[in-house]
């Protein structure tokens, strides 16, 4: 089967029976449609998608290297299945709910302005990463790394210290509750 190569290119109003699978380097993806799209196997290199929906699309074997999403609907997607050796992404106002992350690499991950309500972080590194302005309602942190993360302008998150690597982690004095929703204590916020 041939692999198609695609280099610089604006997809508009495109949706999954349209794409080809190959390699996309330097592409726009704007107001594109692959809810429930197979894109297992499809290379995606400093690429930027824009008011796309992928929710449930399948990404076995995805690369997404440098990509950066913005204002994405992303519902139950399954990152653990893409590459993980290329995965480099950014997630600007984008609904992740239900994301898998498990056991992946987000280094220095931007997350931005997203909701992440019950994603998986469950295993994964990210350390370094930056969570800002997002809601984290239902989140999994299991054996998370987020050594020097910055979560001090998110919500709504719970990490139990005991389970996940914290060192040098950024939090709000706000967002100290979520620290401690583990001990199962009781803290009064009016004094």
């Amino acid at each position: 089967m041939k692999e198609f190569y695609f280099s610089d290119h604006e997809f508009k109003n495109t949706d999954a029976s349209e794409l080809q699978k190959g390699e996309y380097e330097h592409c726009i993806f704007r107001q594109a449609n692959f809810e429930y799209a197979d894109l297992s196997g499809f290379r995606f290199n400093n690429c930027r998608f824009i008011l796309c929906n992928l929710s449930l699309a399948r990404l076995s074997g995805t690369i997404f290297s440098d990509v950066v999403f913005d204002e994405c609907k992303m519902l139950g997607l399954h990152f653990d299945q893409c590459n993980q050796l290329a995965l480099s992404v950014a997630f600007h106002s984008c609904l992740l709910h239900n994301a898998v992350f498990y056991k992946t690499s987000l280094k220095k991950t931007l997350f931005r302005n997203s909701k992440l309500m019950e994603a998986d972080f469950s295993e994964c590194n990210l350390s370094g990463a930056v969570f800002t302005g997002c809601d984290l309602s239902g989140a999994v942190f299991d054996h998370t790394n987020l050594e020097k993360a910055d979560l001090r302008s998110s919500v709504n998150y719970s990490i139990n210290p005991a389970v996940n690597r914290l060192k040098k982690a950024k939090f709000s004095l706000s967002g100290l509750p979520g620290l401690l929703d583990a001990l199962d204590i009781e803290i009064d916020r009016n004094d």
